[in-house]
């Protein structure tokens, strides 16, 4: 089974038709790509065997090493001598194509861009890459020039099931089961716990994660909706609510899912009034950007308890900072943005770029476009 496409065994996320080994004589051109982050030599391999007209170059003494899976980072303490740091600008100032930006840097994006007229195509690493783009401050002109892609899609299902993992714990009350727990105390009263099965979720955002949100909720017996601009079908959404309906519904939800990207049409799309108008008790999951909340609108309704739980993959900003009231709330589970990484996540991306290079390679769309005007 292609571990792209079948990301679900219900759910198909979109990432183009399979890539077969293909002989360069097709078109008769050839394609020069440098990995500018992480890669390892198998998956170098992987990409060259599944696109032989990609001429992929990856220079792993220039790289800094992977402490985990999905680190494009690499080690902070890697540095590269000067002489290193100029055949690493040489290199990537050769590409038409780039495997992620060079050490994962918006400024770096930019230098390279601008000293290599070369250049066509970005494979961003992030599935919410467009904020790198963003970050970069690009004139207009090059945002033409050079094409971005993200890697939407890849990571859907290990942060869908964090989703459920986060509206269980707050459906099941972990802050009170762990409570009694470290003080040793037998609880003398039972209580009772919300049913997954049967209850009403939001999911805000029918996007690649969303929909597999969705899916799976729906296969569990959740009565799901789901917000979006468009007037969209997605298999295991009863219901599709525009966003400026968002506070006059979210009173109907058990629970809320954010999947949305950080941009600045989604910035605080779920507002103090929003908070102010959701369920009592409602359990929150954001694994979208944590600027798509008030923070400090959900701190408050934390604090009041009508957000009876809040479990949060992303804040505003990122790391949160020491003194944020977030770390010491009972009814928060923090994760510090980590769902979406799983072992799979470097070879899903690395087939994920293969097809993008056949795709482009054939003058077809390529998968996961960054929309350079909202930049998601």
């Amino acid at each position: 089974m292609d571990p792209v496409s079948s990301v679900s065994p219900r759910v198909r996320v979109s990432l183009g038709p399979p890539v077969p080994p293909r002989l360069a004589a097709v078109t008769g051109r050839r394609l020069r790509a440098v990995a500018a982050t992480p890669l390892p030599d198998d998956l170098a391999e992987r990409i060259r065997e599944a696109e032989p007209r990609l001429d992929l170059v990856v220079e792993q003494d220039l790289l800094p090493p992977m402490r985990h899976a999905g680190d494009h980072q690499g080690d902070p303490a890697f540095s590269r001598s000067e002489a290193d740091e100029r055949r690493f600008q040489e290199l990537v100032d050769s590409a038409e194509v780039l495997y992620g930006i060079p050490d994962e840097r918006p400024s770096h994006l930019a230098r390279t861009i601008r000293a290599n007229a070369r250049l066509e195509w970005v494979q961003l690493m992030p599935a919410g890459g467009g904020a790198q783009v963003k970050a970069a401050k690009l004139e207009q002109d090059e945002l033409e020039r050079v094409r971005f892609t993200t890697t939407a899609g890849v990571h859907a299902v290990p942060l869908a099931e964090w989703c459920e993992f986060g509206l269980l714990a707050g459906f099941k009350t972990l802050p009170r089961l762990q409570q009694h727990q470290r003080a040793h105390e037998w609880a003398e009263s039972r209580w009772m716990m919300r049913r997954l099965e049967d209850s009403r979720v939001l999911v805000v955002g029918l996007g690649s994660i969303g929909k597999v949100v969705a899916d799976r909720l729906a296969h569990q017996g959740v009565h799901v909706a789901g917000t979006s601009r468009r007037d969209v079908q997605v298999d295991g959404v009863e219901e599709v609510i525009h966003p400026r309906d968002l506070a006059a519904r979210v009173g109907e939800f058990d629970g809320v899912v954010v999947t949305l990207p950080g941009t600045d049409e989604t910035r605080h799309l779920v507002s103090a009034d929003v908070l102010a108008a959701v369920k009592p008790g409602v359990t929150i999951a954001n694994v979208g950007r944590g600027t798509v909340i008030d923070q400090e609108a959900l701190v408050a309704a934390l604090q009041d308890g009508r957000v009876g739980f809040a479990a949060l993959d992303v804040t505003d900003p990122e790391p949160l900072p020491e003194d944020s009231p977030l770390w010491d709330l009972p009814n928060v589970l923090l994760s510090p943005h980590t769902a979406a990484l799983s072992d799979k996540e470097d070879a899903l991306i690395a087939d994920l770029f293969a097809r993008n290079a056949t795709r482009y390679l054939d003058g077809d769309d390529l998968i996961n476009p960054v929309n350079t005007r909202e930049f998601y």
